[in-house]
């Protein structure tokens, strides 16, 4: 009977320590979650800013195309100004 309750006791003190390594285990891997976690929130927050950030740029660029474009249109119309000011003071020119 004394070696059953040795062997009990081996089996009791073999599964607390069990007991004990699993939760050890299970902190850290609570710990490796959580720094996972937090990283993989990070990389979604710059994620979201890289695209805001390209979103951005292509807004910049048809701004910039539709100012180019408006730049254009008001040289032409400069010109057009400037050679009916030129008709007009050729008319003028010739009343003297």
């Amino acid at each position: 009977m004394e070696d059953g309750f040795e062997l009990l006791e081996e089996k009791v003190k073999r599964a607390a320590e069990l007991v004990r390594s699993l939760r050890q285990e299970n902190k850290e891997l609570g710990q490796q979650r959580r720094q996972l976690e937090k990283t993989l929130l990070q990389s979604k927050v710059g994620y979201r800013r890289c695209v805001s950030d390209q979103h951005r740029i292509v807004e910049d660029h048809k701004r910039a195309d539709a100012l180019d474009q408006e730049v254009a249109t008001l040289r032409h119309e400069r010109e057009e100004v400037r050679r009916r000011i030129a008709k007009l003071v050729s008319v003028l020119d010739e009343l003297e």
